[in-house]
């Protein structure tokens, strides 16, 4: 990374412009070390099986992750909504990335199955400086979006395909083969695409990703028949997302998906679940 590391958790990470959080112990991954994180890579990309997908619930800090580990899911995926939203910030690039990633290095540091790190939209990083950042912090996987969160709207299809191409490039320089989850925005609200054309468009950027390395593809916010159809046309595995209590599983394995993740859903839940129990604490402190 241009000479620097989360070592020095003091400097700014490059491409960032954000100072990173006090000091803490080393986050860099050592050659020693690598080895293993490299065995948990091939394990996370070995589990995206279609028809029989790996399941993910989105963790944002270490209990939530070692939570998911002791229910006997055997990867933990961050979710940057909810890390952005605990630590005060809104989605989307609008958390600094020294504080998103110190969240991700605990987790990674905190339990021993892999970890996926949702790295957003890159953060303006070079491809090259995103990989040694992410295997630094002890991630086996990324998911890496399409939206654009400087213009608006969506990145051009080779520009980011170019963007996937050169992390696999620099991935395999490191020797670690992350696994990179490209998620595609067609379907997001923000996306400027009419509805006619969505389907088409995700087709085409998951064909174009998974070409230029990409391991998976999310389309985000896909419905069913989209999904169908992505999967039939893209020539590689599929994530779709779960709506828990309405979605089911049964049918996303039905229609052939890899990969199943919940993104912040279980961290609402959860702060639903505190508020909950607050108000009859509250009614208790406010009775004489």
């Amino acid at each position: 990374m241009s000479g620097s590391s989360l070592e020095d958790k003091n400097a700014v990470i490059p491409g960032a412009g954000h100072a990173a959080p006090p000091p803490v112990e080393a986050a860099t991954t050592h050659r020693a070390d690598r080895s293993g994180l490299r065995d948990k890579a091939e394990l996370l990309r070995a589990l995206h099986v279609p028809g029989a997908p790996l399941v993910l619930p989105n963790a944002w800090d270490v209990g939530s992750a070692r939570a998911v580990v002791e229910a006997g899911f055997p990867v933990v995926a961050t979710a940057s909504n909810a890390i952005a939203a605990a630590l005060g910030h809104d989605d989307g690039e609008g958390a600094p990335i020294g504080d998103m990633m110190f969240v991700a290095r605990r987790i990674a540091a905190s339990v021993a199955v892999p970890v996926t790190v949702d790295a957003e939209a890159g953060y303006g990083m070079a491809p090259e400086e995103l990989v040694q950042l992410l295997v630094g912090i002890g991630a086996a996987g990324c998911n890496i979006e399409d939206s654009d969160h400087v213009n608006g709207g969506l990145v051009d299809v080779d520009v980011r395909a170019a963007y996937l191409a050169r992390m696999r490039e620099a991935a395999g320089r490191i020797g670690v083969p992350l696994v990179v989850n490209a998620r595609i925005d067609s379907f997001f609200p923000t996306s400027p695409l009419p509805g006619d054309r969505r389907r088409a468009d995700a087709i085409r950027r998951a064909g174009a990703y998974l070409a230029a390395g990409a391991d998976c593809v999310f389309p985000a916010g896909a419905g069913p028949e989209d999904l169908r159809a992505i999967v039939a046309e893209a020539g590689g595995p599929v994530n779709a997302g779960l709506a828990l209590g309405r979605g089911s599983l049964d049918e996303l394995r039905a229609i052939g998906v890899a990969r199943v993740s919940v993104g912040p859903q279980l961290y609402r839940g959860a702060l639903d679940h505190l508020r909950t129990a607050l108000r009859p604490l509250l009614q208790e402190v406010s009775e004489p």
